[in-house]
């Protein structure tokens, strides 16, 4: 983190264009909620993706292109990983019935969430990493210095992997998402009204204030993406494990480009059909790299180009031979 301190310019632009971009989004372009038309949400993702490519020049003028090649590679993973999270959404709205008006409105305070949990799972997370490493050892002939817990998220995403493979998120299809921990919790705290009242997440019914369905649906959508970070944080750790700036401002870029993508997603989701199996590689070999790091290096990047590969392989194997539902 030295060379940050050495270039504030570099947190600051991060800074300016991420609470820009909060405050347009919500004060300005959605101040009422609407439906998000294909075009809109096009618009929008090609928006963040340009933000995101422009950040990542800046990191490469003034940190190099190392760091530059860790960014693109975190970036990517997060973003290629989320969409799996995007498939439950979309079960969850459907499970609701919540108008595609408030939608929106949804994943906005579902993804400011996202960046305060995302901000503890990651800092805490490099933290931590300094003080699990072994005493540096003799194996296979090689002097190693293993850290036990990077070893045990690299089982963990290989585990995730081979459930990813052999099921999909449509597999949850019929899944009772009353009972979900996020609506329990929701139901314990205040007495939710059966009935929608618009985009508010409270109302008033017989001089007594009631949550909406739509808090509900916004609490269920914070404790999904807590779930599926126990995959995605972890799998950006073997990109950057002792730099989190560089993992935190590209995990932010890609979560915030998620709610255009959602709605991309749900209009073209024949476009993702075989994507669960490009993910389920990623995973296995994100998994195995950490496991061999200590005894063989990856490049940030071959990991890049990897990622990168078997997205696109798995998005063309989508289109040429999609599912036939």
């Amino acid at each position: 983190m030295d060379h940050l301190i050495n270039h504030p310019f570099i947190l600051g632009v991060f800074s300016i264009i991420i609470i820009a971009m909060l405050l347009l989004d919500l004060g300005v372009l959605n101040k009422k909620s609407h439906v998000i038309s294909n075009r809109e949400a096009a618009i929008w993702s090609v928006t963040w993706i340009t933000l995101a490519m422009g950040f990542s020049g800046i990191i490469y003028y003034y940190l190099g292109a190392e760091q530059f090649m860790q960014f693109q590679g975190a970036y990517w993973i997060e973003k290629a990983l989320s969409v799996d999270n995007l498939f439950v959404f979309i079960l969850v709205f459907g499970y609701f019935n919540v108008a595609k008006s408030a939608q929106h409105k949804v994943l906005f305070w579902g993804v400011l969430g996202a960046l305060f949990f995302r901000a503890i799972f990651i800092f805490t997370g490099v933290w931590i990493l300094n003080y699990t490493y072994l005493p540096e050892m003799e194996l296979f002939g090689h002097l190693v210095k293993i850290n036990y817990l990077l070893t045990i998220f690299g089982v963990i995403l290989i585990v995730a992997g081979l459930k990813s493979w052999f099921s999909h998120s449509e597999d949850d299809g019929d899944k009772d998402f009353s009972n979900s921990a996020g609506s329990k919790l929701v139901h314990k705290i205040f007495k939710v009204s059966p009935n929608f009242d618009g985009d508010k997440f409270f109302t008033f019914q017989n001089g007594i204030k009631m949550a909406t369905p739509l808090l509900v649906v916004v609490v269920i959508v914070e404790f999904t993406d807590l779930l599926f970070a126990v995959d995605s944080i972890p799998a950006i750790f073997a990109i950057a494990p002792d730099d989190p700036f560089i993992l935190y401002t590209s995990n932010i870029f890609a979560i915030l480009g998620l709610r255009s993508l959602y709605f991309l997603l749900a209009n073209f989701m024949y476009m993702f059909s075989r994507l669960h199996y490009g993910l389920a590689l990623i995973l296995g070999f994100i998994g195995v790299k950490m496991i061999a790091a200590p005894f063989f290096h990856v490049s940030s990047m071959v990991s890049l180009g990897v990622v990168g590969g078997i997205l696109v392989i798995s998005i063309v194997w989508s289109l040429l031979i999609p599912f036939k539902e």
